[in-house]
Parts: structure tokens; C-alpha cells; sequence
């Protein structure tokens, strides 16, 4: 059991406490208020671990809605590269679980500032590009880290996919190719779900289809079951993103949104989420010539559901409250920076039910500041997973 009393906490759950204190036992938080008298009178707190956080700042742990953190390993080059399978523009069978390496130093980075969970998976080289996960930041192997897996599937357009086949002579090697192979497969993975259907329901008259492992993975996908990040920078890509979309009537967010505040009034017609970033990088190819820290502001105004992204290796993931802060000064309203990179970061991802906001119930992610969290000189104290001290900042550190 973990008690820590004292707090100035941030819940992100509409109610804060000015000297709060929250409770945690077997990973979840039991109870949360405003001081703490009394509470032995409810629970047996004689063994618990008691953590006086003399008035600083507590919040419900960081959430990078976007990155890939494990799979381009910090300072290891291309034997650290396993994001991008650059052999087939359509590889929805890939996981990320099965790339990243979760020693990287890259994650302990995550836990001293305040990041306890990230939504990591694969590049955007490919057209389709395999399954992300969401993931703690802490943990022995990545079984003990996995919170949902997989929790969306990668797809991309424009730049990107079409740079990397037009070096190979092979399609896409424009916008027109990238919507007509997802088009295809996703085609595809329908037909091969009706004849699984039609297998299933009366196998005497039909045949059993050979297993495609890439239909296999499209599946949760028309489902419905399992959402696409849709990679897209420019507004045209945005917008072929919910044609298609709508098309298969898939569930979708669109992942960097670089022109989305040009298009703002469409998205917030079409309510869609978007996952906004890297805000802190210059602009390195042609989809980023409007790349604005105003945008993630902009588009929280127009009433758009709005996370903030590392993009990590592109941002380094301990930037991710940087950049909203970043965010802030150049217009986004502080509440809502907070909650695109906790409570809205957890939403547009899925896993709100365990994480984003310090709520009884949902996972005892939490971390200690101690100043304001968008205070360019506060530090990271304490930072707590399941319930369990992964991180203490030493007086020298």
C-alpha cells in the first residue's frame, strides 16, 4: 500500500485538491481527496508507504500518444534501427512488441521526466506498417510492460512511403498508389474475413481459406475493433485519410496533423482526434513548411480532441511536457495542454479506462513535481508505475 499526503494534485479528472492525498494498493488507486484525517479509520494503512510530498505538485503520469521509443535505439545507429521493414509497402502482421529493446536507455529517460506510458510502433516507411502497443516505461521484460497490444494499426501517407519506393522503382511512388493499395488490402482483408465467415457458419460448402497472416492482422481493422494511425503531414493526405476512412468505415486518428490547422473547421466537423508533433524539430522535408507550435492550440480551440507527441527519436521523449509547454506559450489553454499529454493522450489512444487521469480505480501511474509542470526549472521527483517507486531524483542528479 502507498499513501502520499500533502499534495497539491493535478487529477485531470475535473476536480483537484489543494492539499490532496491519494492511496494505492495492488497497482491501483483506492482513494483520493482532500487531507488525509481519517483515513485509518477506513483502511489498515500501519505498513503502508508513506510519501510526504510537502505541497509539491502530483499528476497522473505522462502519456506520449506517439513515438517509437525502443525501435531506433538511442546511440546504437542501424543495428538499433528496427522501425522500418523497407522491403514491402504492406506489412500489417508486423508488431512492435517484437522490435523494441526494452533496455534502451531511452526509457529510463522517459521515467526521470515524468513519462509512464508511450504508444510506440513502427515508422512510417511503409503504406501499411504493423501494430503499435502501449506500454509502461518500466519493467524486467515486455510482457510486464505491455498495458494494450496491439492498440492501433499504422498506416501512412504522402511523403514518406513515396520517397522510400520511388528509390526502388516499385509502387507507391505516388499519393494516387498509397489510397489504391490501402484500398486493396483492406478489400482484401473483407473478402477474406467473408470467406472465414462463410467457413465457419457452414463448413460442408465451403472451403477454409488459406492463411494470410497480413489479412489476419486487417481484420480487427474493417472490425472496427482496432483503430489507424494515420501518418499524414499536408491537408490533402489528411483529408484522403477520412475519405478512405469513412470508405471502410474504420476508426482513425491522424497521427502529426502538420496542416490540420489549416483544415480546422473539416476536423472538427468530422470529430476526429488528432495527435499533433514533433513541435520541437525544424523542417527537415517539404510536408513540414507549415509546421506551427500555434497549431495544437489552434485546433484545441476550434474544439478538436487534442494529444501533443514526441515523435521520439525525432523529439527526444523527454521533451514531451516541453513541447506542450511550448504549446502553451504560443496559445494553447494550460488545461487543455495538460490533458493532450495525459487524460486526451489516453482517450484518442484507447486506454483511458487505465490511465491518463488520477481516478479510483484506474492504474497508480503518478509522478511528484516540484513545480508547475510547464515551469521550465521543475524537475521530476518521484515517479510511480503500478504502484511501485521506478524513479527518485536524487539531491545531486
Amino acid at each position: 500500500m502507498l499513501l502520499i499526503k500533502n499534495a497539491r494534485l493535478i487529477t485531470m479528472a475535473g476536480v483537484n485538491y489543494d492539499n490532496g492525498y491519494i492511496l494505492c494498493d495492488e497497482g491501483k488507486i483506492i482513494d483520493i481527496g482532500q487531507e488525509c484525517a481519517g483515513l485509518e479509520e477506513k483502511y489498515d494503512i500501519k505498513a503502508a508507504t508513506v510519501i510526504d510530498a510537502h505541497g509539491n505538485y502530483v499528476l497522473p503520469g505522462y502519456i506520449d500518444a506517439h513515438c517509437h521509443i525502443g525501435l531506433w535505439e538511442d546511440s546504437v545507429g542501424f543495428e538499433g534501427e528496427d522501425g522500418n521493414e523497407m522491403t514491402d509497402p504492406v506489412t500489417p502482421q508486423l508488431r512492435a512488441i517484437d522490435g523494441i529493446y526494452h533496455k534502451d536507455r531511452s526509457f529510463a529517460e522517459a521515467l526521470e521526466s515524468g513519462v509512464t506510458t508511450v504508444v510506440t510502433g513502427p515508422g512510417s516507411a511503409n503504406v501499411i506498417g504493423g501494430q503499435f502497443a502501449a506500454l509502461k516505461t518500466y519493467g524486467r521484460r515486455i510482457e510486464e510492460m505491455i498495458l494494450r497490444e496491439p492498440v492501433a494499426m499504422k498506416i501512412a501517407f504522402g511523403e514518406n512511403p513515396k520517397t522510400v519506393y520511388s528509390e526502388k522503382r516499385q509502387m507507391p511512388t505516388t499519393r494516387m498508389a498509397t489510397a489504391a493499395l490501402l484500398r486493396e488490402n483492406f478489400m482484401k482483408a473483407k473478402e477474406y474475413k467473408q470467406m472465414l465467415d462463410d467457413y465457419k457458419n457452414n463448413p460442408d460448402e465451403n472451403d477454409k481459406p488459406e492463411y494470410d497472416i497480413k489479412m489476419e492482422a486487417l481484420i480487427k481493422v474493417i472490425n472496427g475493433e482496432l483503430p489507424v494511425k494515420a501518418h499524414a503531414h499536408r491537408s490533402d493526405d489528411i483529408l484522403t485519410a477520412l475519405r478512405i476512412a469513412k470508405e471502410f468505415n474504420l476508426r482513425v486518428t491522424i497521427e502529426h496533423c502538420t496542416e490540420g490547422h489549416l483544415i480546422k473547421d473539416i476536423l472538427a466537423e468530422e470529430n476526429v482526434p488528432v495527435i499533433v508533433g514533433p513541435l520541437l524539430t525544424d523542417r527537415s522535408k517539404i510536408e513540414l513548411r507549415n509546421q506551427s507550435l500555434k497549431a495544437p492550440g489552434i485546433l484545441a480551440k476550434a474544439g478538436i480532441k487534442v494529444a501533443i507527441m514526441t515523435d521520439h527519436p525525432c523529439v527526444p521523449i523527454q521533451y514531451l511536457s516541453l513541447s506542450a509547454a511550448m504549446a502553451v506559450r504560443e496559445g494553447m489553454p494550460e488545461e487543455e495542454a495538460l490533458k493532450a499529454i495525459t487524460i486526451n493522450a489516453a482517450s484518442i489512444t484507447g486506454i483511458d479506462d487505465r490511465v491518463g487521469s488520477l481516478e479510483v480505480g484506474k492504474d497508480a501511474d503518478i509522478i511528484i513535481l516540484d513545480g508547475h509542470p510547464f515551469e521550465l526549472r521543475t524537475k521530476v521527483l518521484t515517479t510511480i508505475i503500478n504502484g511501485n517507486i521506478v524513479y527518485e531524483r536524487k539531491d545531486n542528479d
